[in-house]
Order: structure tokens, then C-alpha cells, then sequence
């Protein structure tokens, strides 16, 4: 289990330092633009997100 927790935070990371190394630029144009976007737009965003990662977790797990 804790083998399969080091894979999945692994993978996050990796997944998460790929803008920043592939188009840092970008990605700092993107952090300053994070600010304009209204609080209830980012908490339906990471519902969104994190809806779709149980469904992609369940669908592996049981499919």
C-alpha cells in the first residue's frame, strides 16, 4: 500500500513540474492570472479535478 501512495506522489509531482520546466514563462503569466479568477470558479475547477481523479482511481481499481 504505502509502496503504491510513493507512486501515486511520484507521478503528482512529476506531472506538476512539467510547466515549470517545460514553459516557466508561461507558467508565471499563468500564477499571476490565477488572481483574477473569482474564488467559486477555482472551487468548482478542483471539484472537477478531483472528482475526475476518484473516477479515474475507481475505474482502475474495479475496471
Amino acid at each position: 500500500m504505502l509502496s503504491q501512495v510513493m507512486i501515486i506522489l511520484g507521478a503528482f509531482f512529476i506531472l506538476e513540474g512539467i510547466p515549470y520546466f517545460a514553459f516557466p514563462k508561461k507558467a508565471k503569466e499563468w500564477a499571476f492570472a490565477v488572481h483574477e479568477i473569482p474564488d467559486r470558479t477555482l472551487r468548482v475547477i478542483g471539484l472537477i479535478s478531483m472528482t475526475a481523479g476518484i473516477a479515474f482511481l475507481y475505474a482502475n481499481r474495479y475496471f
